[in-house]
């Protein structure tokens, strides 16, 4: 009997025990803020160039022999740059360049357009513009070289410098 007592003590506290859950604490408090998180993202780019090899020239052959290469360029996306490209080792400027064998120079020219029309110049309106998209560009480079140099025999050879402005 005691026990059944006991029962009907705890009755009504056992009953109001999930409505006192719901009631917040007195002493329960938040409080909170904010922070910013920053960052700031530079113009950049990349150049590399593949070898324009013109093979075999033949300077008893009336007509000029062509050759390409190609400039992949890599850079920030919506950054506007110019791609330029110098006279070379041998060439005195860049509507003159020469490859060399020894004291012997071959000349030669390089062009933006498949036309072979606009030299390629290292600034101005002969370097060539363009915009990143964040991933890699592709630019060929038309080379001739003009028909009928009295030149020996050998391997003739510059090395041309990529320049990017951005």
């Amino acid at each position: 009997m005691t026990r059944i007592l006991k029962m009907l003590r705890l009755a009504p506290a056992l009953a109001l025990a999930p409505t006192l859950a719901l009631i917040p604490l007195a002493n329960a408090a938040t409080t909170s803020n904010t922070f910013n998180v920053t960052a700031s993202v530079t113009n950049a780019c990349t150049v590399s160039g593949t070898t324009l090899a013109f093979g075999a020239y033949d300077p008893t052959a009336l007509t000029s022999l062509d050759g390409s290469s190609t400039i992949s360029v890599l850079c920030t996306l919506n950054s506007a740059y110019t791609i330029g490209l110098n006279k070379g080792v041998n060439g005195p400027n860049v509507s003159d360049r020469k490859m060399s064998n020894g004291s012997y120079t071959l000349d030669y020219a390089l062009y933006s357009d498949s036309g072979r029309t606009s030299n390629w110049d290292n600034t101005g309106s002969g370097a060539v513009s363009s915009t990143g998209t964040g991933a890699n560009q592709n630019f060929t480079v038309f080379g001739r070289i003009p028909a009928s140099q009295n030149v020996p025999q050998g391997s003739y050879t510059d090395t041309i410098t990529i320049t990017v402005t951005f």
